[in-house]
């Protein structure tokens, strides 16, 4: 009989930016005069450049010919792709880097949770804290996040607290919070979105 992963029974119910969509309507309901920035799911505000829309144009219309169809493309990005990041994303910032160094995926999101299936259920992670809802949820799902906890965390990640006092770039002696285990310096690898950044 198929069982199901009881790991994910430990998911939180709601999503991260369905959560801000609804304070946020509550909010404005209330105070229908604010004004408000929103800096949550950064949604695109901006139509697409023409040059991205020929571009687009281009592809499908190559799609469309037996000549220039392609199939699945190669797991790492097409080499015609990897060569033109690798000149004019890099090589014209003086950065010299080789195309096969370069892999081109669906996205971020599924990267980081698929990376994270290297490591076992017993790894520590840490954790930005705030986090982008994935790399938590994708440790949740794997089983390394535990029980959820009375802070509304859980009991196995290491959270890293991102606060102004600290410039939002998290520096603990200890690499803990109360009551969680040591990170690993592998285990504290984490990106920060629009940061660009590595822990």
């Amino acid at each position: 009989m198929a069982r199901i992963n009881d790991n994910y029974r430990h998911l939180k119910s709601g999503y991260l930016f369905s959560e801000i969509a609804r304070r946020m309507k509550e909010f404005q309901a209330a105070h229908p005069e604010a004004k408000l920035i929103r800096l949550g799911i950064g949604d695109a505000t901006q139509p697409l450049p023409p040059a991205i829309v020929q571009a687009l144009h281009e592809a499908v219309a190559d799609m469309a010919r037996a000549e220039t169809f392609r199939g699945y493309g190669p797991e790492t990005g097409y080499e015609f792709l990897t060569e033109l990041i690798a000149k004019h994303d890099y090589g014209a910032r003086g950065v010299t880097i080789a195309p096969d160094e370069i892999f081109v995926s669906d996205g971020s999101k599924s990267d980081a949770a698929n990376f994270q299936e290297l490591f076992s259920p017993e790894a520590v992670v840490a954790l930005t804290d705030p986090v982008y809802p994935v790399y938590l949820d994708s440790n949740v799902m794997a089983g390394r996040a535990g029980a959820p906890d009375a802070r509304g965390g859980y009991d196995r990640i290491v959270y890293l607290p991102c606060t102004a006092e600290n410039r939002f770039d998290p520096q603990q002696s200890d690499g803990r919070r109360a009551g969680s285990r040591r990170a690993p310096p592998l285990g504290r690898l984490g990106a920060r979105r629009g940061r660009g950044a590595a822990l």
